[in-house]
């Protein structure tokens, strides 16, 4: 198997504990914060998706144009 090559089972252990508590964590702060990223970061999301998607934009366009 793919895996078992490079991780082994405590270490498969380890980063599912650790993505589960990452995520308890960060939705904790988030719900925590809420009202303070309503008042000070309104639009926000809107701006991340327009500059990645122009960065997306910008290195398909470098990549198709210089090729590899």
């Amino acid at each position: 198997m793919f895996l078992s090559t490079f991780f082994t089972t405590g270490r498969i252990a380890f980063m599912i504990c650790f993505v589960i508590a990452f995520l308890v964590l960060m939705i904790y702060s988030y719900r925590k914060d809420i009202k303070n990223h309503e008042r000070y970061y309104k639009g926000a999301g809107k701006k991340v998706i327009l500059y990645g998607g122009l960065i997306v934009a910008i290195f398909i366009a470098i990549r198709f144009l210089f090729g590899n």
